[in-house]
């Protein structure tokens, strides 16, 4: 007999009892519907069995592991419909493009224009699906005959992908016959995949999943898709560039450093960058009334050096560029509001002192002579230490924070005066056809290489306080973005390539027995898909260099 202890109470098994049958008994204790689970330590999916003693924790589609696992099923549904709406010999082409709000921009080459007819089609036929109940197989076969199969299958980006896997064999999965290969854990049948919808959107269709999580959202209830227009623009031009330079995908990247060309690639993608940000500052100076140019982010989009970069280009366009952090600008820590934890809340808009900025704003624009304060952090102080500042005819400030691009901040200067950008790392890359690489992941992978090299923070740590970052993301930041003048990608196709030689050894310093251990051994399995590279070849002005380390610029 098997005994499990969820929740600090024993339960008895026979061994070999399936994790999805003790999950049905336990459903009832759930608002969302249970997909995974951690049993002994480990995540794992609901077909395995139990054996000996151990713990297990139920995740729900509420949790994160749940949600990915619940959105990659989700595409395989799709796949799977596809088959029977394009039957043979159509041979079409699913592409999931990239994420979108809470969906995915998808295509489906060599089956002409998408209509709404043929989206109420395969909806039609995913919803049987779901009432079917289909087990979502898994088993291992050879890499060998995997790469084969996907050969046959026409899906040359995982064959490409998994010639530069070591490992002998993987695991696919098998839904009612079509087979596909994904990275990560899938739910356990079709009838958990009841909450998604299809929409007609530019040239292909969004599919649409629920917004649920712990603290927010019903994950029975698919979230409306609201056209992010300058989101998408960037996200198309980023694949177009992806695909222009010869590596639209992990596969096509690791072809080019095993084969000797990502020197040239790196030169490409820095002197492109270059070119935009020089483009962006010729943009504001041309305009003659902006004095503030105002720019916000997530965690680990590169402002820092981004600013840096923007500020040399403006200056040799003749103006005078001044940078402001908002962080001066927070109020002492004793002021501090506190969030739903009771915790101090240095996300929040309200932390910040608006109405002083405001006024020291509208001074500095009026030609006044302002004393602006400095934020002593180990105090946790404002702090005035004669940093007087003055606009002269092309004096430009370069304000920088989480809340630049919210009108609140800056609600008592003229619109005229500022431009509002928005920089994000949106990766050029896909894992393959049917798996974009997340641009959370990267700019996770940015940060523990950053804060463990700046900050002495260890990967743990790090990871520990993303779901706090990403929150106040979503909260502050998000939002805001299609408000910008302009949105400006700071991701570089080559830097997990670069990444992977500085966070590996850190995400495997985490001990098996540590709370997250699990997602550093969810980034060590992305990681594996790729081939490092030397850094020595990435300029010391290039953004990634905020991260590794090397920079001439900060």
């Amino acid at each position: 007999m098997a005994k499990v202890i969820i929740n600090e109470k024993e339960e008895t098994y026979e061994d070999g009892t399936r994790l999805l049958d003790i999950a049905q008994a336990h459903q009832s204790e759930f608002k969302d519907d249970i997909v995974l689970a951690k049993y002994k330590g480990n995540l794992t999916e609901l077909h395995k069995v139990v054996s000996g003693v151990g713990n297990l924790e139920f995740l729900t589609t509420a949790d994160k592991d749940g949600r990915r696992a619940y959105r990659r099923s989700v595409v395989f549904l799709l796949q799977r419909a596809i088959m029977d709406v394009y039957p043979l010999p159509a041979n079409p082409y699913l592409r999931v493009e990239h994420s979108l709000g809470q969906g995915d921009f998808c295509t489906i080459e060599g089956v002409g224009e998408i209509t709404e007819e043929k989206l109420d089609e395969l909806k039609g036929v995913m919803d049987n699906l779901v009432e079917m109940d289909i087990p979502l197989k898994k088993y291992s076969i050879k890499t060998r005959q995997a790469k084969e199969m996907f050969h046959s299958f026409n899906m040359k980006d995982k064959e490409q992908l998994l010639k530069y896997r070591t490992s002998s064999s993987i695991n696919v999965y098998d839904l009612d016959g079509c087979i596909d290969y994904f990275y990560g854990y899938m739910v356990p049948s079709t009838k958990y995949l009841a909450y998604f919808d299809l929409i007609k959107f530019e040239h292909g269709f969004m599919l649409m999943f629920p917004n649920g999580n712990k603290l927010t959202g019903d994950t029975r209830k698919v979230a409306e898709f609201t056209y992010p227009k300058k989101l998408f623009a960037v996200q198309q031009a980023s694949s177009e560039f992806g695909k222009t330079m010869g590596v639209p995908t992990v596969g096509a990247l690791n072809e080019a450093i095993a084969k000797g060309r990502i020197g040239d690639i790196v030169l490409s993608q820095e002197a492109i960058m270059e070119r935009n940000i020089g483009e962006l500052a010729r943009t504001i100076a041309a305009n003659k009334d902006v004095k503030f140019v105002m720019m916000a982010g997530p965690s680990s989009s590169g402002k820092t050096t981004f600013s840096h970069k923007l500020s040399a280009q403006l200056r040799a366009l003749g103006c005078v560029p001044h940078p402001v952090p908002l962080d001066d600008f927070y109020l002492n820590r004793d002021q501090m509001p506190l969030d739903e934890f009771g915790e101090k809340d240095f996300e929040t808009i309200e932390g910040l002192d608006i109405p002083y900025f405001n006024e020291c704003m509208v001074k500095l624009l009026a030609g006044e002579k302002v004393l602006l304060p400095t934020f002593n952090f180990k105090t946790g102080k404002r702090e005035y230490n004669d940093r007087y500042m003055q606009l002269g005819k092309n004096d430009i400030l370069v304000i920088e924070g989480i809340h630049g691009l919210n009108d609140r901040m800056s609600s008592s200067l003229p619109s005229e005066s500022k431009y509002k950008i928005y920089l994000s790392a949106l990766t050029q890359l896909s894992i393959d056809e049917h798996n974009p690489l997340s641009t959370a992941d990267g700019r996770l992978i940015r940060r523990i290489v950053r804060d463990a090299r700046t900050r002495a923070t260890s990967a743990a740590d790090t990871i520990a306080m993303w779901d706090s970052v990403r929150r106040g993301e979503e909260k502050y930041i998000f939002p805001f973005q299609e408000q910008a003048d302009c949105l400006f990608n700071t991701a570089l196709i080559y830097e997990m390539a670069a990444l992977k030689l500085y966070v590996d050894p850190q995400l495997y310093a985490i001990e098996p027995d540590h709370p997250m251990y699990g997602e550093a051994k969810r980034l060590i399995k992305l990681l594996d898909y790729f081939l490092p590279m030397a850094p020595d070849i990435i300029p010391n002005n290039s953004l990634v260099r905020e991260f590794i380390g090397g920079s001439c610029i900060l």
